[in-house]
């Protein structure tokens, strides 16, 4: 399936129906009056979240939604039917921003949230409703309003709770893979990836936590360089950044560097995401040219945050940075009032 995050489309809410002239025309019923009804509510656009999607691949080809025009008036007093709303499906954890002034209109971030972003017009009115003691033959009614149209931009931010980052061929497919039922694509050379993986990794008490992949992080990411301005975005709904780092570099703290200075250049907060660091493929280090231990102390002096040494490949040393995890999810989920009262 191919994974697109990012769209731009138009949307039209449908058009009112007009109101008409018509006047009573019934046996027994002298100058029976004005009688034209008017014009129904056009159909509006509403953005619908579900959980079944994970990509904007349906809007690639399609580009215009139309709610449904309304009908006209009728005799006899009669409304013309109201136009069906147009109901568009996006996948949970899209923004929908004007494309023209780049505002944020909406972000629906959880399941069955619903969003009118265009509404439909007004019905025009019959004759009957221009009645008065001053015109008692109106002969006049009015057109139904157009409806609201607005070009769109939609971005699709993965929802998960951990995200695994990295610079490319740093084992992040891999790690996935020995957590979670995901099966990316994996390869001994940069930017297999090509876009992002999620996975649910089951905690000890059997519930989910999502962690994504993020691909295409390098030095300039964040001005525009390579694939990885198109999927920092996706690192935003994450609460925890899990960093990895290869073991194998021939220098791991200048790759720590770049990756965090990138978070740092993109803003949004994401320097100050709670991060751990993983030195992964301890595997294929030499032991005897590389230490370690020390290369964990240097990074761990940079960052004050826990440094794991870890083989996705093996499973080496992945439950204890599993549990560091788990624990910093658990504190981050505690509502404020309770982290307060205790």
């Amino acid at each position: 399936m191919q994974f697109i995050d990012q769209v731009e489309i138009e949307v039209e809410a449908g058009k009112g129906g007009d109101g008409i002239v018509a006047f009573r025309r019934e046996k027994y019923v002298p100058a029976g009056g004005p009688s034209g009804g008017n014009g129904g509510r056009g159909g509006s656009v509403i953005f619908v979240a579900v959980e079944n999607l994970q990509t904007l691949l349906d809007f690639k080809y399609n580009h215009r939604f139309q709610g449904e025009n309304g009908a006209r008036g009728g005799p006899n007093n009669c409304t013309g039917a109201s136009g069906k709303d147009s109901i568009i499906e996006i996948p949970v954890g899209t923004a929908i921003y004007d494309a023209e002034t780049a505002e944020l209109i909406g972000d629906l971030t959880k399941p069955g949230q619903r969003l009118q972003i265009a509404q439909g017009g007004k019905g025009g009115l019959g004759n009957q409703h221009f009645l008065s003691n001053r015109n008692r033959v109106p002969e006049f009614c009015l057109p139904g309003l157009p409806g609201e149209i607005r070009q769109l931009r939609l971005e699709l931010k993965l929802l998960a709770e951990v995200g695994i980052i990295g610079l490319p061929n740093a084992g992040k497919s891999t790690l996935i893979s020995s957590l979670s039922a995901a099966r990316p694509k994996i390869a001994d050379y940069p930017f297999t990836t090509l876009i992002p993986n999620l996975g649910v990794v089951r905690k000890p008490t059997g519930d989910g936590t999502v962690f994504a992949d993020i691909p295409g992080l390098i030095e300039g990411a964040s001005q525009g360089a390579g694939l990885g301005h198109d999927f920092l975005r996706h690192i935003e709904r994450t609460r925890v950044l899990l960093h990895l780092i290869d073991a194998t570099s021939d220098d791991v703290v200048r790759d720590y560097h770049i990756i965090n200075r990138e978070l740092q250049d993109y803003g949004r907060g994401l320097a100050e995401r709670p991060q751990i660091l993983a030195l992964n493929k301890i595997d294929a280090v030499d032991r005897e040219t590389v230490d370690l231990e020390e290369l964990a102390m240097q990074l761990n002096h940079l960052s004050h945050a826990r440094v794991f040494v870890i083989s996705a490949v093996t499973r080496n040393g992945l439950e204890p940075m599993l549990q560091e995890l788990w624990g910093i999810l658990d504190v981050l989920n505690v509502p404020e009032e309770e982290m307060v009262m205790s």
